[in-house]
């Protein structure tokens, strides 16, 4: 007997392997459901690292395994969240290796107006918390912005609205980067025209805009929704230039207002918001420019009326320069005489010094001093022999009467004391000698300096007359001879011969 069976006689049951049954429902479940929509809501999330996208849809009883692929993934238009109830389409499938059956999520879509609040105000709950919601961090907008740049539509009537109002109030310059304001790709491509903008780098080919405006028409929720995206959310948040959101009328609210560093109500009211009325900052600089001469006029007066009443307390600038003048005067008229008294005084005693330091005199003096010196110098020297004799006489005299009591040692010592006083004797005279002997010098070098020698060395002559220094021409021509000192020496003159008269010339006898 065979393990395996043989079919019962007379069945028509069919038999089929695992493989084939699993084949077999597979085809039926993907020939009769085909695409499907699915409602329910979203449990398991999963984000492999091979980019699939696995989570489930559940109800109250039961739990359905979705999957998409990831090439599909960018296609899905909502990313699932645990707990968002959802409308998924795609096609079913089975897995015969695992005996189940699931759902190839292609679209996904939320469930419902009240399904779109509660994910709006989840997002919203965690967007606060990490703080992007703080006032803090808002940024002031600039008082009047060079360019603009502008994140819409270029085909809806947003841009022609802020374009009008902003050539109204104050026209400037406007860079204008298109985005899709609804649908899948809206949240993407308003978050990637938020960072470009802000990746312009400053003073480059582009103008980098020193303002941001974010806008779009009014819509429904769904129509919204990209604007409440966490990228674009996050993507405003981390701009670094101001940026004002304008989406939807004045009763609708996205996630961008709330990070956004201000939210205007219309797109129209974006534009008012970012510049001021050209006409009316004209007249309120005109007004201020008028009330800022006034107050300087008034301000200039006060400080003159001011002025004028310290000044009329001060005293008159001629009264505090009279009295030094006066006394500048008199010092001056006493200036001229005191100085010629001084100059004689001065030449008085000038006179009575030089007349003790005259060269003969001096060198009198000088030559009596050397010859006292050369005789002190001559009998010093004798002296101190004979004084070092007698002393050393004295001594022995000394040491022989009293040789019996004194140690050879003590004597060898009181000699050597007296060696070296008579030693410091002959120092002490040799050093006094040398004292007066530069003393005589320098007295010497005085003279010489005093002396008329110099003088005639410079060119002048000494004129003597019978043994006198002749000073004038009338005692020169008196004189019976001269005597002429030069440098060099000596010349000697005979008398100046008595002048003439000149005698009158004979006078011309007359011819008749």
């Amino acid at each position: 007997m065979d393990l395996l069976d043989d079919p019962v006689p007379g069945s028509n049951t069919p038999e089929f392997s695992v493989s084939e049954i699993a084949g077999r429902v597979k085809k039926l479940i993907e020939g009769e459901l085909g695409w499907v929509r699915i409602k329910g809501e979203v449990g398991r999330v999963v984000l492999a690292r091979s980019g699939h996208l696995y989570f489930d849809l559940k109800d109250e009883r039961n739990v359905l395994s979705c999957m998409t692929w990831k090439g599909q993934v960018p296609e899905l238009g909502t990313m699932p969240e645990e707990g968002m109830e959802v409308v998924a389409e795609g096609r079913m499938t089975a897995s015969g290796f695992q005996s189940k059956f699931s759902l190839n999520a292609q679209r996904i879509a939320i469930a419902g107006e009240g399904a779109l609040m509660a994910l709006l105000e989840k997002r919203k709950k965690a967007l606060a918390a990490e703080g992007l919601f703080d006032a803090e961090r808002k940024k002031p907008l600039p008082y009047l912005p060079e360019v603009i740049g502008v994140v819409t539509s270029p085909q809806g009537a947003v841009i022609r609205d802020i374009l009008h109002r902003l050539r109204d109030r104050f026209p400037r310059k406007v860079l204008i980067w298109p985005v899709a304001v609804q649908g899948a790709a809206c949240a993407p491509e308003v978050a990637r025209a938020i960072a470009g903008f802000n990746a312009l780098p400053p003073g480059g080919a582009m103008p980098r805009p020193d303002l941001l405006i974010v806008a779009r028409g009014g819509g429904s929720v769904e129509d919204l929704w990209g604007f409440n995206e966490e990228i674009v959310a996050r993507a405003a948040a981390a701009s670094d230039i101001p940026l004002i959101s304008a989406v939807g009328h004045e009763t609708d609210t996205t996630l961008i207002d709330f990070v956004s560093d201000q939210r205007a109500p219309t797109p129209t009211a974006a534009a008012e918001i970012a510049v001021p009325v050209r006409h009316e900052l004209a007249a309120w600089v005109e007004q201020a420019g008028g009330r800022m001469a006034s107050s300087l006029s008034t301000s200039l007066v006060r400080r003159t009326q001011r002025l004028r009443d310290l000044a009329r307390a001060l005293p008159r600038p001629e009264g505090l320069v009279e009295g030094p003048r006066q006394r500048l005067d008199v010092l001056g008229d006493r200036l001229g005489p005191a100085l010629i008294a001084g100059v004689q005084r001065r030449r008085v005693r000038l006179s009575d010094i030089s007349g003790s330091l005259r060269p003969a005199v001096l060198t009198r003096q000088m030559r009596t001093e050397r010859q006292r010196l050369d005789a002190m110098a001559d009998r010093l020297a004798p002296a101190l022999a004979r004084s070092a004799a007698r002393r050393r006489e004295q001594l022995d005299a000394r040491v022989a009467r009293f040789a019996p009591r004194l140690l050879a040692q003590d004597t060898a010592r009181a000699r050597e004391v007296f060696d070296g006083v008579v030693a410091r004797l002959h120092a002490t005279g040799t050093h006094q000698i040398k004292q007066q002997r530069a003393r005589l010098e320098a007295m010497d070098r005085l003279r010489e300096t005093l002396s008329y020698k110099a003088t005639l060395a410079r060119g002048y002559a000494v004129v003597r007359g019978a043994g006198e220094i002749v000073t004038t021409r009338a005692e020169a021509e008196t004189a019976a001879a001269l005597e002429i000192e030069f440098a060099d020496g000596r010349l000697k003159l005979g008398g100046l011969a008595p002048r003439k008269a000149k005698s009158k010339p004979p006078e011309q006898g007359s011819l008749f």
